[in-house]
């Protein structure tokens, strides 16, 4: 008797086991809109088989989403940045016949996607800030009073690579503007010409919707996260910059907040946040590629 029962219990568990999680269920990321991906200071849409959103945009399309990972310059303005995903996602919509998108950007992405959704409401259907720099970044306040001349050009000479390897060698670089618009001042400045979404207390949260579009973000808190990923140490030492504060390496938790905030305090790092180093992220949290899957789900639910 107790034998059977065993084998019993031992067939049930190897058949739970084999269904499929809810959030790889069959149609679970197909939204109604087109998901556009943008990358943040220094990316890219990949570079030889490595993806910036590292095997991102493959796993939301499993679930049925219709995904397209945009090129931006590597270092540049927001407002730049913005004009350039502008004409992308009018591309977008011509090749689709769709009326609208649902942008996702991650770091200088997602003040790149605010820029799109402020000037033309009409063709975007949510934002989506990752870790986005929405109240700027005491990384980019300290380099900004420390870092000299020449080290501009080296990083204009490094964006341009990055846009040449990563197959759009025309875009234009410029690493001053870059680190000026994800400074605090810069930011400011930003948020009075394209405050939709942005909360107008230190660490609350902005409006869900604004003229149309929804607004929401999630990030992490957790600057060294694997022993084997490589950049941890790097942001480890850049999180000194942040006093004590809750950040993810890079971003304060309270300055990542646009709209309905998710979460801001995931186990992840500012790179963890897109699945980098290829895949190499804090095995005791939710994988990257899961948060995004449900953020696709969440849109779904709300017909975007």
């Amino acid at each position: 008797m107790k034998t059977r029962f065993w084998k019993y219990l031992a067939v049930c568990l190897i058949a739970f086991a084999s269904l499929p999680s809810p959030s790889w269920a069959a149609g679970y990321t197909q939204t109604k809109y087109p998901i556009v991906l943008v990358h943040g200071l220094f990316g890219f849409d990949s570079l030889g088989p490595v993806d910036y959103f590292y095997g991102i945009a493959p796993a939301l399309r499993s679930g049925g989403a219709n995904v397209y990972v945009t090129s931006v310059s590597a270092a540049n303005s927001t407002e730049v940045r913005g004009e350039q995903l502008l004409v992308q996602v009018k591309q977008i919509l011509a090749a689709t016949g769709a009326s609208k998108v649902n942008l996702i950007g991650h770091s200088h992405g997602g003040p790149t996607a605010r820029y799109v959704a402020s000037v033309r409401p009409d063709l975007v259907a949510s934002v989506s800030s990752v870790g986005g720099v929405n109240k700027g970044s005491k990384v980019a306040d300290v380099l900004i009073g420390a870092v000299p001349n020449v080290t501009y050009s080296l990083a204009n000479a490094v964006s341009g690579l990055i846009s040449f390897l990563s197959g759009s060698p025309t875009l234009p670089q410029n690493a001053r503007a870059a680190a000026a618009s994800l400074s605090t001042a810069g930011t400011l400045a930003f948020n009075s010409r394209h405050p939709e979404g942005v909360p107008t207390s230190a660490c609350g949260e902005g409006d869900y919707q604004v003229r149309g579009v929804y607004y929401f973000s999630w990030s992490g808190a957790q600057p060294y996260t694997n022993l084997l990923d490589v950049s941890d140490p790097v942001l480890a030492l850049t999180a000194i910059a942040f006093e004590g504060a809750k950040n993810d390496g890079l971003v304060s938790s309270c300055s990542s907040h646009l709209g309905r905030v998710i979460r801001d305090d995931y186990a992840l790092n500012h790179l963890d946040e897109v699945n980098q180093l290829v895949g190499i992220t804090n095995l005791f949290e939710t994988s990257p590629v899961t948060i995004f899957r449900q953020q696709a789900n969440r849109l779904q639910g709300l017909g975007l």
